[in-house]
């Protein structure tokens, strides 16, 4: 097959942050994706609706006039979250429970899940989605075994107390996190990324340190993604496209400390096409990236095609912006896809 055209897919798991970062990544994600669940760790974070209707507006400021691109906001559950925030405007599709300092932006997460049952109650009622970040951040829990014991010790009690509520397993990354998906009700679902498709823990150190490789959650060991891959490409449409492109610049990835995140969204679906391919199910691509999110949602399915072809082409070092860089994922290699319209 030398070319591949699917009903036009949507991201349901993005990061574009604010300001001039804004400006360039929001395009990449545009010419690929009609829509995309735009997750809330600004700083400071997106924590009412006003809020996620203003950054809505930034989002759709920047995006190309020839593009149709429609943000699908969230809010950032804390402790303090209200339940009069939840229903108030159907542009907030979801909320989003990061646990405190899990990741990026993180600090001013949900620090007593107990504390959200009000609000968690109200989305039930609503039937608004809970995503979550699947990752406890106690010390004495390894940084591998992270999601297992939040499965276990968290994310299992919440959706039995909860049995109404649509939950989304954000970034899945281990073999038991995809066995409690099939395992639970049809309102549980996971959003998968390509990177960790395509890589396992090995990449972080290929050679030397590897900053760009580094993400939350991290990667994990080679049966983890081939869990991962056995899931995405199963047609169980419990499982679909999230990418979790996380755009830093490159001062900030290559620092002392450096910021967790791939940015995958300049090659997206052809990352995921180079996956399902290897695979041998081009054919489940299009179920993955274009429909089983948009069903889960309580979407529509959209009704544009787009199209990639084999086609080699290298992908750019480095993408400049207002004196920064961000290095995109893959950077310097070559593709084998091209999306072309």
């Amino acid at each position: 097959m030398n070319s591949l055209t699917i009903t036009r897919p949507d991201d349901w798991h993005l990061h574009l942050r604010d300001g001039d970062m804004l400006a360039v990544v929001v395009p990449h994600t545009a010419r690929q994706f009609a829509r995309a669940i735009v997750m809330p760790n600004l700083d400071p974070p997106v924590t009412t609706t006003d809020q996620a209707l203003a950054y809505r507006r930034r989002i759709l400021d920047v995006v190309p006039e020839e593009l149709n691109f429609d943000p699908l906001m969230t809010l950032y559950l804390t402790d303090e979250t209200s339940s009069d925030e939840i229903g108030i405007d159907a542009c907030v599709h979801a909320v989003k429970w990061y646990p405190a300092g899990a990741t990026t932006n993180s600090s001013r997460g949900v620090s007593d899940i107990s504390r959200c049952y009000k609000v968690l109650e109200k989305m039930q009622q609503h039937d608004v989605p809970l995503l979550v970040h699947g990752e406890v951040t106690d010390a004495d829990v390894d940084v591998f075994d992270r999601e297992q014991v939040f499965i276990d010790r968290y994310l299992a009690p919440v959706t039995e107390r909860f049995p109404g509520l649509r939950v989304v397993l954000e970034h899945v990354t281990t073999r038991q996190g995809v066995e409690f998906v099939k395992e639970s009700s049809a309102r549980i679902a996971a959003t998968i990324t390509a990177h960790h498709l395509l890589l396992n823990r090995n990449a972080l150190f290929t050679g030397g340190l590897r900053p760009h490789h580094y993400c939350l959650p991290v990667l994990k060991r080679e049966q983890h993604r081939q869990a991962l891959v056995e899931a995405a490409t199963s047609g169980n449409s419990k499982f679909f496209l999230g990418t979790d492109s996380a755009p830093h610049t490159k001062i900030a990835k290559e620092s002392g400390c450096g910021c967790a995140g791939m940015y995958t969204a300049l090659a997206a679906i052809e990352l995921y096409a180079e996956v399902f391919e290897e695979a041998g199910a081009l054919d489940r691509l299009e179920a993955f990236a274009s429909f089983h999110g948009a069903d889960f949602y309580g979407l529509p399915r959209n009704s544009d095609t787009i199209t990639l072809l084999r086609q080699a082409w290298r992908v750019p070092d480095v993408l400049s912006f207002d004196h920064a860089e961000l290095v995109p994922f893959r950077a310097g290699e070559m593709m084998q896809w091209k999306h072309v319209g």
